[in-house]
């Protein structure tokens, strides 16, 4: 299943998979096993991947780029997001003194050149600033998107982790298609701070990272709000005749929200993608909604 992220595009796959982790920053899959995911992923309707330039300390883009390289004609099939504005003082990046964000017209064009040249591809899909920056320069920003739009090298521009107040700034000088935040039920605030409302507002899609809460809420010793969400997820699933887990009715609580949120999921298990997948395919009544809803702020609504 695919959806129009805002009205004039992108169209990308209901659940976007994360690759945070492919890399050396956690499951080490090499180009061989990105590649796998990627045709596996596919083959379940999940074409959108969410990159950004820090990933695997500046190393994941890279890997992605040499699994695509084995097989180019997937380049066509799925669609790139990646991130920019974060620099990490790592030993790839000797030149940075302190970790730091920068906004600059130049950091984002050399960025954006770095992913390209890394993934080996043409053009990004979606290029998001991953950070807002106490320094941010809307006006000089929204000339370096315009300048990265008319060369052709990125389709489309949002956000990610900014204020409603924030994204009103930049998107006033250029148009944003998304912002990515952390929303699950163990981080609730984007429901109520204004951030999800705003999507609606200017019919954009939304994207959530960590959507599962981290895993924290399957760790092995749960805290005691993780465990009511357990419970009442699990007393919603008996009352279904469908034999669906409790990830996947988490995932479809995040997509029961009227701004469309995409969940990006960060999983390399290929069981557990076919089961995001699935996800997408749950409905879930606004009762049910709320009895989660209740589980994760420990009281009923007002």
């Amino acid at each position: 299943m695919t959806t129009s992220i805002s009205e004039h595009g992108p169209e990308f796959s209901r659940i976007v998979f994360g690759v945070m982790k492919w890399g050396v920053w956690g499951h080490q899959l090499g180009p061989q096993g990105m590649l796998r995911l990627i045709e596996e992923s596919a083959d379940y309707g999940i074409t959108t991947f969410d990159h950004a330039d820090i990933y695997g300390n500046y190393t994941t883009e890279a890997e992605f780029g040499e699994a695509l390289k084995l097989k180019p004609g997937l380049r066509d099939n799925i669609q790139l997001v990646t991130k920019c504005g974060i620099k990490m003082k790592v030993a790839q990046r000797p030149h940075h003194r302190i970790k730091s964000y920068d906004t600059s017209p130049e950091h984002i064009r050399a960025s954006v050149d770095r992913s390209l040249r890394n993934l080996q591809t043409d053009y990004i899909d979606l290029l998001l600033l991953h950070r807002p920056s106490p320094l941010m320069d809307a006006d000089l920003i929204a000339g370096a998107f315009e300048h990265l739009q008319k060369a052709g090298k990125v389709r489309h521009f949002g956000v990610s982790n900014f204020t409603p107040r924030q994204f009103d700034l930049l998107n006033s000088r250029f148009p944003l298609v998304t912002n990515q935040v952390e929303a699950s039920l163990l981080h609730l605030p984007p429901f109520t701070d204004g951030t999800l409302d705003q999507c609606q507002e200017y019919r954009i899609k939304p994207m959530a990272w960590s959507p599962l809460g981290g895993g924290t809420i399957f760790s092995e010793q749960p805290d005691a709000r993780a465990q009511r969400i357990l419970a009442t997820a699990e007393t919603i699933i008996a009352r279904r005749e469908q034999n669906i887990g409790i990830d996947q009715l988490l995932l479809a609580w995040l997509m029961r929200h009227p701004s469309g949120i995409l969940p990006v999921v960060g999983t390399a298990r290929i069981e557990r993608l076919k089961a995001a997948a699935d996800a997408v395919h749950i409905m879930m009544s606004q009762e049910e909604w709320f009895e989660l809803w209740e589980a994760s702020t420990g009281t009923e609504v007002a």
